[in-house]
Parts: C-alpha cells; structure tokens; sequence
C-alpha cells in the first residue's frame, strides 16, 4: 500500500494545485512541491505478527463412495444445505439387490433347516422319555438306552450346526445389505455441500471425491507457527482476520483457539487454529488470509503513519520527510506557503497495520504523507497541506480501487473547473 500511495502522489498533488489558487493563466510557477504532512504523536503499539492462513469450515470433510459403481442420480447440487443422513448420490444397485434376495432366500432355507433339526431333537428327546419309563420296570436293555442317548446327541449337534448355519446366513444378508446400503451415499453431517464432482453416469471408485460438505456458519482459519514463533505466542492471545471479500475492510477479531504441540521435523514447525463465527459469510473455505496475531504492546515511542515511511533509492534506507518549521495551518484544498523539508532517516521500533513506531523523530514534527516521490528529487521546500491523523488513516484504509476513483473524480471535477 504504500508505494501505491507513492505511485499516486503525483497525481494527487496534481489534483491538489488544479483545486485552489488562480487558474493556470495568471498563476505563477511554482517550485516548491504541493504535499500533504500530519503531526506526529506518542503512543505504543501493538507487537503483530503478520501470517498467511487458510479457511477451513467446521467439520469439513471430502466425501467419497466405499463401493465402484456407476452413478444413477444426483441429489444435490452445490451450494445446498444438507441434513446428517440426506442422501447425496445413488450408485446404480441392480447387482446388490439381487445379491440381497439371495441372502434372504439363504437365511429363509438355514432357518427351514434348523426347525427341521428342533423337531429331530424333540422327537429323540420324546422317546427317550419313554424309554427311561420302561427302563424302570427294566423292559429296556442298557443298549437300546445307550442307542438312544447317542441319537439325541446327534440330533442336538444338528441343531446347533443348523442355529449356526442361520447365524452365518444372518451374516451375510447384513454384509449384502450393507452393500446395498453404500450404493447410496449419504450426509455424514449437517452442512452445505460444495464441489460437485458427480455427473450422471459416470463410472466411480473409493478414489473419487464425489462432494465436499462442511458447517460455514463456524470456520477456523488455520496458520503455521515456526518453533520460535512458539516462544511469543500462546493460545488465547487476540488475532485479526483480514477477509479478502469486497464488501469490507474491517477486520474479523477472535482468540487463537489451539495450537499443536507435534512439530514438523522437516519444517520445525506446526500448526495453529483460530475458530470463527461466520454467520456474514465473510470467510469461505479455501480463502488466503491475512492474520494478525497481537502478542503484546510496543514501549512508548513516536508514531507516524505507514503511508509516511518512505524509501530513499539511493541508499535503500527507510525514513521520512519533515519540515523544520511548523506550516501554515490550512483548511480544504489549500496550501501554505513554502517550508524547509529535510528526509531524516529513522529505525522502525514496531509496525502496526496503519501506523509505525520510529525512532530520531520528536512527537510534535511535521511529517509529510503524501507527495515524497516530489521531494526525493532533491528539492529542500514544500507547500504544505495540513492534514489530521484521521484523514491519513482514512486514506490508508482506502482500496486501491476506491482510491484510484476519487483520484479520477477529483481529476474531472478540477478541469471542469
């Protein structure tokens, strides 16, 4: 952001001369530059670290088929709300059904097979009775008894191979049903389901990602934190998101929610969650994010704005503009006359996201905002626009877009003028 405050201050200050003084004709030229200059002040910072996240909605997952088959339908699309157990996608099931009647034909036949071996039994265990009564009045020899006892015991081996014959029949019409049941994929969660990658007809694997599904009302975004990183930053601490939709710039505040404790052994680092509220719909899974993460406050030092900072080519060291005597107050578009304007190079302390902490520079100096690239062709004097801090951070919190179209309208008003 700030070299495009850089690239358009030629620009604005063209926009600032076109809008005050005598018109072109009769006004005289003028060398020193037209720039913008707020006071500075003493304040502290926040100590930031500025990372890259990733957004994940709650529970997200990938679906995908436990079976091969071929799509028969599709019962959603992307972008619709889902219920846990809403069916998704059907697999062609002509194959599992006939598998299932089959099963059930099985089952039916075992559980014929063990009546038959109940009655068996019961009708060895009938006459057994019988011949233990005639055993009494010894009219049953010992043999016929012990013939008789080994036909029971044969009749009840038959009916437990026949309960296990039902159970294993049992078995697999369960297994062929479970089958039957997977040609059918379901919403394993309440969610909305995006990335549709199922078409009528075609031929699908274990492999194939049929749909993504997740809760977008809850996200988290997810950051890698460096093992050093680890010595500063601790669950809990404030963070800011910074959404890349078009409809605000403010940021989405929260607390880092966790963070691994299993470093990468390659990478030496590991991974942190922040979980959001998103009922806005600001943040959508997939999305790059900024993330500030706050771990503290700066000591007590000048403050200028980041639009401020300016990079000498020459030398590449950071610093600013400042006036060594106090402008003209000036209201609008107008300008002051000409003051001194010396560059003073300055070490930054802390960087907020609008504003930086520096050293070498006195709370009450003059620091020019806008219009550096005027003043770094060696002119030592400029024509000051007095400015307030909030309209430098207004400027500053401006899109690119947003800034180019007031440059323009600001542009057209000056030559209809």
């Amino acid at each position: 952001m700030r070299s495009f405050f850089n690239a358009l201050s030629l620009s604005t200050v063209a926009i600032i001369l076109s809008g005050c003084g005598p018109q072109a004709s009769d006004r005289p030229a003028m060398t020193a530059p037209p720039v913008e200059a707020v006071q500075a002040r003493t304040g502290s910072l926040p100590l930031v670290e500025r990372l890259s996240g990733t957004v994940w909605a709650e529970n997200q997952v990938s679906l995908y088929p436990e079976i091969t088959g071929r799509v028969a339908e599709v019962f959603v699309t992307d972008g619709e709300s889902v219920e846990v157990g809403q069916p998704l996608v059907r697999l062609v099931s002509n194959s599992a059904q006939e598998q299932v009647r089959q099963a059930e034909a099985g089952l039916r036949i075992e559980e014929a097979r063990l009546r038959q071996s109940n009655a068996a039994l019961a009708e060895v265990e009938a006459q057994v009775n019988r011949y233990k009564a005639l055993g009494d009045r010894n009219l049953v020899s010992d043999v016929e008894m012990e013939t008789l006892n080994a036909q029971r015991e044969t009749a009840a081996a038959d009916v437990e191979l026949a309960e296990a014959r039902v159970e294993q029949a049992a078995s697999t019409l369960a297994e062929r049903n479970d089958a039957l049941n997977k040609t059918v994929v379901r919403a394993p969660i309440s969610g909305v389901v995006g990335g549709r990658n199922a078409e009528l007809g075609m031929q699908v694997t274990s492999s194939t990602m049929l749909f993504t599904i997740g809760n977008l009302e809850r996200v988290s975004v997810r950051i890698n934190l460096t093992d050093t990183m680890l010595r500063y930053i601790e669950i809990g601490q404030n963070v800011r998101v910074f959404p890349t939709d078009a409809g605000s710039s403010q940021p989405l505040t929260a607390k880092l929610t966790r963070i691994s404790p299993f470093l990468n052994r390659i990478t030496r680092s590991t991974e942190a969650e922040i979980e959001l509220v998103n009922t806005a719909g600001r943040l959508r899974p997939g999305m790059f994010v900024p993330v500030d993460i706050l771990y503290g406050q700066s000591r007590q030092a000048t403050l200028v704005p980041t639009s401020a900072i300016f990079t000498d080519p020459n030398t590449g060291r950071e610093g600013v503009f400042v006036t060594t005597s106090a402008p003209t107050p000036t209201t609008g578009t107008e300008l002051g006359a000409p003051v001194p304007v010396v560059f003073r190079p300055v070490t930054p302390i802390a960087r907020g996201a609008t504003e930086v902490a520096v050293d070498l520079i006195q709370p009450d100096d003059w620091i020019v905002t806008l219009g550096q690239n005027l003043l770094a062709t060696g002119r030592n004097e400029a024509r000051v626009r007095t400015v307030s801090w909030d309209h430098v951070m207004d400027l500053q919190s401006m899109r690119r877009e947003e800034l180019l179209a007031d440059v323009l309208k600001a542009t057209s008003t000056a030559n209809a003028n």
